[in-house]
Order: C-alpha cells, then structure tokens, then sequence
C-alpha cells in the first residue's frame, strides 16, 4: 500500500491473465487485459458469451476458485481515505484477510443469480445485517435503520426484512442483492449480469434503480452483460472484451454512432431494430475461438470481414486513435489528431463487409455447388 494523490481514477488494472487448468492445458480466459476504471462512472463490460467478463470480474475480486487461478497481472484499487489523498492497494497481491476487509465496504458484488449468495435458510433481516455488523461497529438501531433505508432504495417494503428468499419473486430477490451491495456504500460495486434472468419489465425497474443508485451514492458502478442495448441505456463509457482481450474501450454514444473495431462493429450490427422498413439482420459469421489454442495475430481475424495479411501475424497494440477512444485494430494503426472527424475512424458497411468475407464465402460456394461439408472435408 501506498499514497496517491487524489485524481479521477479508481482503479487500474494492468496484464491481468486469469487462467483455467484443464487436462488439455490451461484455458486462457483472460489473457492480457488492461483497463482504467474512473470514479463515479458506470462502466459497461461486454462481449459475447465465454470472452471472459464474469471471469475478469471474479479475478478483480479475488473470488476464483480452482481450477481458475490468478497468473499474472495487477488492479490497483484507489481507495479513498480523505479528501486529498487515496490508498493504493493491488487487489490480485492482497492477503485473503485484507480482502475480506476491503470487499462489502469499498468493493461489492452483485451475482447473476441472486441465490448464489442469499442463504434459503435465513430471513432477509438476517443475511443484511450480518454484512453491516461484520465489516462496521454500528449499533443494532443504526444498522436497522440503515438497512430499511437500503430496501427502500430499491423499491422493497420493511416488511420484506422479515421473509425468506423462497418468498420472494425473482425480481425482489435480485432487489435484495442489491440491497446488500449498497449497505455500506462501497465506492465500487460490480454487477455480473443482474438481471439476465428476469423479464424486460422487472430487468427495466432494475436498470433504472441501479442507475439511481449509482448517482445518488455517488458511487462507480461496472456492469457486466453481453446485451448491449443494455450498455445503450446504461453505461456512461463500455469496454468490448474478445477472445481473453479488452478490443475496444469508448464512450457509449461514440461506441454505438462509430463503433471502431470490427467486432464492435458486428455486436451492434446484430442487434435489432424496431421500427423503419425490414432489413436482414447480420450478425458475425464463425465462431470464437478455444482458449487453449488462440489464433496467431489478431484472435478476431478469422471472424473478420477486413482481414489482412498483417492480422493473421500480429497481435495489435491497444492505442488511443482519439480522445477517450481506445481500439486495438490493424485497422487503426496510429493515433489520430484531435480534430479527427467520424468519417476518419468509420469502417465500411458491414453487411456488405460480411457478404465478403472468406468464410461466408465458402458456405456461398458449398450451396451453389451442392456439396456437403462433409463431401469437402
């Protein structure tokens, strides 16, 4: 630990690599990953399913667990102790002790399901207050009153204190986690795809309370989800995870006017659109690739529509070709002047880039010529 001076930033990770042993060799689900978290944001953490979010999430916590392991890396977590000054701590080099410490009371943790951490067994009055009187030496009138203010926070009732998870709706438990997230007012909070279990209306209530939360709490909020509508209504700045690498990281409204990397550029390609006239909807041909085997150069290339030579050979550096966009394309090879224009960092139609690419190509040929798959392998 150490003295920082007081800045914007929260949170530096740096190289983080969180792998997994296997019997084939060790997966490397995160592989490299640099990121800054500032204070007061909401950043939104996207990717397709098996990029490495939840596990990235897991890692910063301290939370993996055989046979995931920690390889390499650092997140400097900036906590505050006064108005001048903040306390760095590496978060992956913490002992177990000190992050028992830290977690609850400047980081928490909200699960994709909320009865991965809400005991069957215990009252919701219990399972809060526990956390309060664990981590502070608040009195027992103190922590009441603090945790009836925390369900009423996210719209619950006092009465929900006195029943049992089973009692309660998906969305009202997901309520409670939050809940107990937000009964310290940490500094951070990271949500793992809160609400990808319930519908659109109660997943909205949601959105819209964390939102709430976060401005009133003043507090940073990472939200971890591969839908990235989602991200559109919520997220001030987002990063684009692929293959085990952070690809893209910009402002939310720059991410979706003019997404940057191809693969950006696909996710938001397949979302769809409700209104207008009907268009076909495009989505990214392939599939990711193994972690025990990434491809050479870029890992998204054999997906991408604008390959070139250079992808397949070298693994692009992470730069930033703009104020506050940062991209790691071949693509985008230098950085660009601050008065670069959309039109500078735009990519081509991508529908039409699709139609193009080599593997699309193929499946076009086996069709027209009648042959299976397996009559060419």
């Amino acid at each position: 630990m150490n003295a920082q001076s007081n800045s914007k930033t929260l949170m530096e990770i740096k190289d983080l690599r969180v792998w997994y042993r296997t019997t084939r060799g060790n997966a490397q689900a995160v592989d490299g990953v640099d990121l800054t978290i500032q204070r007061n944001e909401i950043f939104g953490l996207a990717g397709e399913s098996g990029c490495g979010k939840s596990t990235l999430a897991k890692g910063i916590l301290g939370m993996v667990k055989l046979p995931a392991f920690v390889e390499s890396g650092e997140a400097n977590f900036y906590r505050s102790v006064s108005g001048s000054t903040a306390v760095a701590s590496d978060l992956i080099k913490l002992p177990a002790r000190d992050m028992r410490k830290m977690r609850w009371r400047h980081i928490a943790y909200v699960p994709q399901s909320a009865m991965n951490v809400l005991s069957p067994v215990a009252r919701v009055e219990k399972q809060l207050l526990d956390a309060i009187f664990e981590h502070t030496n608040m009195s027992k009138k103190e922590a009441r009153d603090r945790m009836f203010e925390c369900l009423d926070m996210v719209g619950l009732e006092p009465a929900v204190a006195r029943m049992y998870p089973h009692e309660l709706s998906g969305g009202m438990k997901q309520r409670v986690t939050i809940a107990a997230a937000i009964s310290l007012k940490p500094e951070l909070i990271i949500a793992d795809e809160p609400t990808t279990a319930l519908d659109v209306n109660v997943q909205q209530v949601i959105l819209q309370e964390l939102k709430e939360i976060a401005a009133d709490l003043g507090l940073t909020l990472i939200y971890v989800t591969h839908d990235m509508a989602v991200h559109a209504e919520l997220a001030d700045r987002m990063g684009i995870m692929y293959s085990g690498l952070m690809v893209e990281v910009a402002p939310v409204v720059e991410t979706f006017k003019e997404p940057l990397h191809p693969y950006t550029q696909g996710l938001i390609s397949s979302i769809p659109m409700i209104g207008g006239g009907r268009e076909r909807m495009t989505g990214i041909p392939g599939n990711a690739p193994s972690p025990l085997a990434w491809p050479a150069g870029c890992r998204f290339h054999p997906r991408c529509p604008y390959v070139m030579e250079v992808c397949r050979e070298k693994v692009p550096p992470m730069i930033e070709v703009a104020p506050n966009r940062l991209v790691a394309c071949h693509l985008h090879p230098t950085p660009l002047s601050e008065s670069a224009s959309p039109a500078d960092l735009s990519l081509p139609d991508w529908e039409e880039a699709v139609s193009q690419a080599p593997v699309v190509q193929a499946i076009q040929d086996i069709k027209e010529g009648g042959e299976t798959a397996e009559e060419l392998s």
